[in-house]
């Protein structure tokens, strides 16, 4: 397996998991309101990082994993607020955020990487 097959299918189980803990959030206003965020830019780290894999040009590939990074930090950024709002234990979401984190830093490396390497900055 490929690392961009690896990275499909890890961001898809990812996707798996924010769906399963949406469905258990608690059903108070603040949960499901944090809860539909999170839903949406968790699950899109998976649809996004996909487009990325269909990318035509390195700039295209530049712009679209730029939008799974933001798309990964917003998804660090509900989870922490599940936390620190005390709406779900640290316990309980403690290796989801780790995954989270550690999808964000594999990105922004790759956008980094793309950055340095585009053709735009090469002399």
């Amino acid at each position: 397996m490929t690392k961009q097959e690896e990275l499909r299918d890890r961001t898809k189980k990812f996707a798996v998991r924010i769906v399963k803990l949406f469905k258990a959030l608690p059903k108070t206003d603040e949960a499901r309101i944090f809860g539909k965020q999170l839903l949406r830019s968790g699950t899109s780290v998976g649809a996004n990082y996909r487009a990325v894999c269909r990318a035509r040009s390195h700039a295209e590939f530049v712009a679209k994993i730029g939008v799974v990074v933001e798309e990964a930090d917003e998804t660090v950024f509900w989870l922490e607020l599940l936390i620190e709002t005390e709406i779900i234990t640290a316990t309980k979401l403690g290796s989801l955020l780790e995954e989270a984190n550690q999808l964000l830093a594999i990105m922004a490396v790759s956008q980094t990487t793309a950055k340095r390497n585009s053709p735009r900055f090469k002399k």
